[in-house]
């Protein structure tokens, strides 16, 4: 097989443009497009975006990270290299290993510098960035980083160009749209617009007026999730769209039922997510709760499912009464809904196959799946193994597996991993 690129040509560069030519002399072409470009092109130049990348990132050998080489043939024999933001591809315009990506959920430069090499992106949100890092003395040692321009600045500087950065407002509620377009340039100007992502959460039935039930009392929210206006609901979904109009691409996130994410991608992000830990956990005890009661038809059983809405915000205060019958039948549509009698849901992985289906038939073909959100021993190897899947096999391109780095690395080994390093030092030193 023979293999050719753009050196194969042997065209000359566009006056002034030889140093940026000689970065992607080794792209590789089809014999085609040899034959093509043989016959027609006479030089080969650097495209605007390509120019840009190069300024906004001096200091990147060949081509950086996080972008891919297009090829445009224009008038007068000019064939022009352009760069395009694809997190898919690694430095020199060459693919990632896989098509599956992997983000980390941090903002602790010290625990994201060991898998930074093998990121795609980062995203973090008001609880990473404070709780578990700036306020936390044991992650932010010495106290270091004051604020969050600070750790995202050195979270920026730490990932390098390859890897997008999404990161979220400290207040979405914000009634005064130029007040968080400031924000959202801000961290532009940080990241670059190659790099920055904004996420965007879905509000439901927090509004401007209601959310400080949040932040004091007893933090509850005085109405059910889905007693919603219309504007407030979709709150969430007109600022996403009015920041993809300005340029910036939307990570739009809390996205916990699939039936979420086809009016979520009208607002035409870059990310949608399926979160996955909370969904598996309470299912799991609703299922547990009516077990319970069928076995027993001890009321008590539905009680404490009722005692499970409350403190998950299924039912608001209000309805701390409400009829046991009717405890049990919202119960049950729930299993229902979540397929979590069935193969499609027992994993807790049916609003996530159900976004994929989504994402295969939406007109966006650079939007990715995020999925987010897991704990425990099963939720990365079931996510693992349904990609694997004959359905899912030609949608692999699309996701985006995140974690706290931590999570990540526990299924880098196994038991047997220990056994036989046992083994091999033992041998090395003469030891049986």
């Amino acid at each position: 097989m023979i293999k050719f690129n753009l050196r194969s040509l042997g065209i000359v560069a566009a006056k002034g443009e030889e140093e940026l030519v000689s970065r992607v002399l080794d792209t590789p072409i089809s014999e085609a497009e040899f034959t093509f470009l043989s016959d027609h092109a006479r030089h080969i130049g650097a495209g605007e975006t390509y120019k840009d990348v190069m300024r906004t990132f001096p200091t990147a050998e060949g081509t950086p990270a996080g972008f891919r080489r297009d090829l445009e043939m224009l008038p007068d024999g000019l064939v022009q290299v352009e760069l395009v933001r694809d997190i898919a591809y690694d430095k020199n315009g060459m693919r990632r290993p896989t098509n599956v990506m992997f983000s980390a959920d941090s903002a602790n430069p010290y625990e994201v510098a060991p898998i930074s090499p093998f990121l795609a992106n980062l995203t973090c949100n008001p609880g990473i960035v404070y709780d578990l890092f700036i306020n936390n003395p044991k992650a932010n040692v010495g106290g270091k980083f004051k604020d969050r321009d600070e750790v995202m600045a050195e979270i920026g500087r730490v990932l390098g160009p390859g890897c997008d950065i999404s990161v979220e407002f400290n207040n979405p509620f914000e009634s005064d749209f130029n007040v968080l377009l400031e924000e959202a340039e801000k961290f532009r100007e940080m990241f670059s617009k190659y790099r920055v992502v904004i996420k965007v959460p879905h509000t439901g039935a927090v509004t401007p007026e209601n959310v400080e039930q949040l932040l004091s009392g007893d933090k509850t929210l005085d109405k059910a999730f889905r007693d919603v206006g219309t504007e407030d609901a979709l709150r969430g979904h007109i600022l996403a769209l009015k920041l993809q109009q300005l340029g910036f691409r939307i990570n739009f996130t809390l996205m916990f039922e699939p039936y979420q994410a086809q009016f979520a991608l009208q607002a035409r992000p870059y990310f949608i997510n399926s979160f996955i830990r909370h969904r598996l956990v309470q299912t799991s005890g609703i299922k547990g709760f009516l077990d319970a009661f069928y076995a027993t038809d001890d009321t008590t059983h539905l009680e404490k499912l009722r005692e499970l809405f409350l403190k998950n915000d299924y039912y608001a205060p209000s309805q701390a009464n409400t009829d046991l019958l009717v405890v049990k039948k919202y119960g049950e549509d729930i299993v229902r809904y979540r397929h979590f009698e069935d193969e499609e849901g027992q994993d807790g992985l049916d609003g996530f196959r159900h976004n994929l289906r989504v994402l295969r038939n939406c007109n966006m073909p650079d939007t990715k799946l995020i999925i987010c959100s897991m704990e425990g021993e099963y939720n990365y190897p079931d996510i693992d193994k349904v990609l694997t899947e004959p359905e899912f096999e030609n949608m692999n391109d699309k996701i985006v597996i995140t974690a706290e780095p931590n999570y990540i690395a526990r299924f880098t080994s196994t038991n047997q991993v220990t056994t036989y390093q046992r083994r091999f030092m033992n041998a090395a030193k003469g030891m049986k």
